[in-house]
């Protein structure tokens, strides 16, 4: 990677983002959404995963070169310790190892506050994704065997299990990631990615 920034995602990236994004839902079965979300739809995803969650950004020579972030796997109380983790890439980004120090960072910032399982669903035909997942450190643990049907086919996903921590008797509620931003760790966190 050359000029390249790793940091909290704002609203006012929302269409940068949605932009590293569209090409999955208009071009292939990674994503299961059909059409492209609107500029406003995408902030408001932003506003509504922030609350709780880390969202970064990689940003390279001016322009947003893909994200990651973590998400409610489960809504139900008890699965709250065990969020569901995404990155995206601008194609042109593949390769450069973006993916790698962007979930690097996410995963340190997740454990912080609290989490001690994260899940990612890949496509089992996507054979990159599950290899970088693999090779993270991430365990096979299913397959949802055709569990979308787009672009004239059904599609089976590969859902992988990375243990951040080892769960504990008793764990404390995860706290939200604006607790932690501007802590001590959180800036160490953030320097290890741009460093």
């Amino acid at each position: 990677m050359n000029n390249y920034t790793i940091r909290l995602i704002t609203t006012k990236d929302a269409e940068a983002a949605r932009n590293v994004y569209a090409p999955y839902v208009l071009h292939t079965g990674i994503s299961f959404e059909y059409e492209v979300p609107t500029v406003d739809e995408f902030k408001k995803k932003i506003e509504k995963i922030t609350a709780q969650y880390p969202w970064l950004v990689c940003e390279c020579d001016g322009e947003i070169a893909g994200y990651a972030y973590g998400s409610t796997h489960r809504d139900r109380k008890g699965y709250q310790w065990s969020p569901e983790v995404t990155v995206y890439l601008s194609e042109k980004y593949h390769r450069k190892g973006i993916a790698r120090v962007l979930y690097s960072a996410l995963f340190e910032m997740l454990k912080m506050q609290g989490y001690y399982n994260l899940f990612a669903g890949v496509l089992v035909t996507n054979e990159k994704s599950v290899a970088f997942h693999r090779a993270m450190g991430f365990e096979d643990i299913g397959l949802f065997k055709n569990i979308g049907y787009k672009l004239g086919e059904w599609h089976t996903n590969l859902w992988l299990q990375y243990e951040l921590q080892k769960p504990i008797p008793t764990p404390q509620e995860p706290i939200a990631i604006g607790e932690i931003i501007g802590t001590e760790e959180f800036e160490k966190i953030m320097d290890r990615a741009n460093g």
